[in-house]
C-alpha cells in the first residue's frame, strides 16, 4: 500500500480525527464492559466479533487463509503482540485506574517503538529522538505523583498499561520485518483469528466464562461498540489513512486519542481528572511531536519565508 502524498489533507485530518475517536472509545467501553466481566472475557470478545466483522470483508476482497501452520507462524507472532497481550494488560490495568489515563499511557507506544527499533538496528536514534523519549519519560513520572497514583494498585495498574504499550512497540518491529509485503487488511483479519483461539482458551483457563452471570444490555452494547467500531471499523479507517497519506502521518492519532478517552471518561463514566493528569498528557504529546519532527520542519519553513 503506498501513501499518495506526504502532506496531510483536510479528509486526512477529519479519518484521523474520526480514528481517535473510534481508538480513544475503546478505552470507555472497555471501562463499561469491565464493569460486569472479567478483563479476559471482554478481550476475548472483542478478538472474536472483531474477526467475525472483519473476516467478510476480507473474503469479499479475495483474501486467502494460510493453508500450512509456517504460513500461520507470523500472524500468531504478530496476534500475541499486537492483540493478546496488550489488550490483556491494559483491560486489567484499566481495573485499577480511569479509563483516561489508560489512554493516556497508551500514547507511549510510540516512544517504546523508537527505542525498539533503535536497540534492533531498525533505525537510528538520532538526536531528536532521543529528546523525545526523554520528554514522554518525564511525562510518566510526572502521571506517577500524588496527584494520580496514591496506592500500590493504581501503581499496578500503571504498570499493566505500559506492559501494553511496549507490546505495541515490539509489534511495530514485527510487522515491520515482516509483513512489508503482506495487505494490511490480510495481516489484520488472520492476526484476529488466531488471536480468537488463543485467547479462547486463555480465558476459559482463567475467567471460566460459561460460569459467569450473563451480562446486561449496556455491557453487551459496549462489547459490540469495542468489537465493531473500535476494532474492525478503526482496522479500515487506519487503512485508508494508509493510503492517502502513509504510515507515519497515522501516528499523529496517537496524540489524539486520549482527547478523546479523557472527554468519555469524565462525561459518561463520571471519572476524576486531575491537573496532574492534563499535565502528563500535554507532556507525553510534546514528545510525540518532538519524535515526529515535522512540527520543527513547520517551523523552519515559516521562518525561513518570513
Amino acid at each position: 500500500m503506498h501513501a499518495s502524498t506526504s502532506m496531510i489533507d483536510r479528509q486526512t485530518w477529519l479519518l484521523l480525527i474520526l480514528l481517535s475517536v473510534l481508538w480513544g472509545a475503546s478505552f470507555f467501553f472497555s471501562g463499561v464492559a469491565l464493569r460486569e466481566l472479567p478483563p479476559m472475557t471482554v478481550a476475548l470478545v472483542r478478538i472474536v466479533l472483531g474477526a467475525a466483522l472483519l473476516f467478510p470483508l476480507f473474503k469479499i476482497r479475495g483474501g486467502v487463509l494460510p493453508s500450512s501452520l509456517a504460513g500461520w507462524m507470523p500472524f500468531f507472532v504478530m496476534g500475541l503482540l499486537n492483540n493478546i497481550i496488550p489488550f490483556s494488560l491494559i483491560l486489567a490495568g484499566q481495573l485499577r485506574i480511569t479509563s483516561g489515563l489508560a489512554s493516556v499511557l497508551n500514547a507511549t507506544t510510540p516512544l517504546f517503538s523508537v527505542l525498539i527499533l533503535a536497540s534492533f538496528g531498525d533505525e537510528r536514534l538520532i538526536a531528536r529522538r532521543i529528546v523525545g523519549v526523554v520528554i514522554g519519560l518525564i511525562g510518566v513520572v510526572v502521571l506517577h505523583g500524588p496527584g494520580i497514583v496514591d496506592s500500590e494498585s493504581q501503581t499496578t495498574g500503571m504498570l499493566l498499561c505500559l506492559g501494553g504499550a511496549l507490546s505495541y512497540g515490539f509489534s511495530g518491529l514485527w510487522g515491520r520485518r515482516k509483513f512489508n509485503n503482506v495487505p494490511p487488511l490480510t495481516s489484520s483479519t488472520c492476526q484476529l483469528i488466531i488471536s480468537s483461539v488463543v485467547m479462547a482458551i486463555i480465558a476459559a483457563a482463567v475467567d471460566r466464562p460459561w460460569q459467569l452471570p450473563m451480562p446486561g444490555v449496556a455491557a453487551w452494547a459496549a462489547l459490540f461498540g469495542l468489537a465493531a467500531l473500535s476494532t474492525a471499523l478503526a482496522y479500515i479507517v487506519f487503512f485508508h489513512i494508509l493510503a492517502r497519506s502513509g504510515a507515519t502521518n497515522v501516528m499523529l492519532v496517537t496524540l489524539l486519542i486520549p482527547v478523546t478517552a479523557i472527554l468519555l471518561g469524565v462525561m459518561v463514566l463520571g471519572e476524576p481528572l486531575t491537573a496532574r493528569e492534563v499535565t502528563g498528557a500535554a507532556i507525553i504529546a510534546s514528545a510525540l511531536l518532538v519524535i515526529d519532527g515535522r512540527m520543527l520542519g513547520w517551523v523552519r519553513r515559516s521562518a525561513g519565508r518570513a
